[in-house]
């Protein structure tokens, strides 16, 4: 089986047929549909802009809590192949990287309250700049790879003071550690760890599956601003990842795969990591989840409609309705942010094709009552499932 990464958050598995991912939408009720199929993306999306042309790609970009500014990663520093941190101020277009420019870097947060901005690195291994001259040399001999995101076990999460320049490790065990994101309040922050992969003795089935699958053993944990009280809060096997408070912060919302890797879907959880709940049943690759402010419903990918095919989705917040479409553009859109406010929405997208193929950054107007009147007269689902 060979996995791909497509940004952060999700991995693609190509194991045989793929009809289980290209196969048409079903019914309502039965594994789940895209309503609302009378909306087009204009009736959700206006104003349609492209913010970042530099670089190789980019992605992952998040709001600052006031709205001005957005936090994002991309390949583009001269010298290093690999994704760096950087912030673009959204009134005056200026971008500024607050990574040290060596190793990898992903999945970066304002912290609410604070200057704080938290991101994962990989900066304090001293194979970073070996590995960097690696992935240059491999590039320059003309040899193409599919791309793919390695889950390096030196990856660990830092905090980033903008007053200071100072970089805070938060975390230190071995493992994946990334996929991290603060609480409204900036008291908090969730994360997905691969650590139970490397804390333990293996079975000879868990060695092999490391070997093939690491994000397999990846959990959602729950920890403090600096770093401590770090909990476990899932146990089910396959990868879960993707973590972000809702709008509230009373609950987490996230995406887990199923022990083959191949489907995953949307879930909610509250912060102890009790009353688990299946928000989509939609029989896809549903993931990179996050609530709109209004807490009404939530923002989603999924390639529901063709394997490479990620369209956006909005489901109510309690998972109560199918999913209704929202974008109607071949290829990749993904990793939906809405805006603080609930007026914008920023997301990843290969639509402008040509350079910006392999995905950049988008930015549209979001019209929130068409949303709402989408969610309202979605066709109901089956009960939200539990574990």
């Amino acid at each position: 089986m060979i996995r791909a990464r497509v940004g952060t958050g999700v991995s693609l598995a190509v194991a045989g047929t793929l009809a289980v991912l290209t196969a048409a939408v079903a019914q309502p009720g039965a594994g789940g549909s895209a309503a609302g199929a009378g909306a087009q993306e204009r009736d959700f999306l206006s104003r349609v802009r492209r913010l970042t042309v530099e670089g190789r790609r980019s992605g992952e970009g998040y709001w600052s809590p006031d709205g001005r500014r957005l936090v994002f990663q991309s390949e583009r520093e001269p010298g290093n192949p690999f994704y760096q941190i950087y912030v673009l101020d959204m009134t005056s277009g200026d971008i500024s990287r607050i990574s040290n420019g060596l190793g990898k870097t992903t999945c970066a947060f304002f912290r609410p309250n604070s200057d704080q901005i938290l991101f994962s690195s990989t900066h304090h291994d001293p194979r970073s700049k070996q590995l960097q001259d690696e992935e240059l040399a491999f590039r320059a001999s003309g040899k193409e790879r599919r791309y793919s995101w390695d889950y390096d076990t030196e990856t660990d999460i830092y905090a980033y003071s903008e007053k200071t320049g100072d970089l805070t490790r938060l975390t230190t065990a071995k493992g994946y550690d990334a996929e991290a994101s603060y609480s409204p309040d900036g008291q908090w922050i969730v994360l997905s760890s691969m650590r139970d992969a490397y804390n333990r003795t293996l079975t000879a089935g868990e060695q092999k599956q490391l070997e093939t699958d690491p994000s397999y053993f990846a959990e959602i944990y729950l920890m403090k601003a600096d770093g401590s009280g770090q909990t476990r809060l899932t146990t089910t096997p396959g990868y879960d990842g993707g973590p972000f408070f809702n709008h509230d912060g009373s609950r987490i919302v996230w995406r887990r795969f199923d022990e083959n890797g191949l489907i995953a879907n949307v879930w909610s959880m509250k912060l102890d990591g009790s009353d688990q709940t299946q928000i989509t049943d939609f029989g896809s690759m549903s993931w990179a989840p996050y609530e709109h402010p209004s807490g009404s419903y939530i923002i989603f990918a999924s390639n529901k409609l063709g394997f490479e095919n990620f369209e956006l989705f909005i489901v109510d917040s309690a998972g109560t309705k199918e999913p209704v479409r929202v974008t109607y553009t071949d290829g990749f859109d993904g990793l939906p942010v809405p805006s603080p406010d609930g007026r914008q929405l920023a997301w990843t997208s290969a639509r402008s094709g040509g350079s910006g193929s392999a995905g950049q950054l988008f930015l549209a107007q979001w019209n929130h009552e068409k949303a709402l009147e989408a969610i309202r007269t979605a066709p109901p689902r089956q009960s939200p499932k539990k574990p």
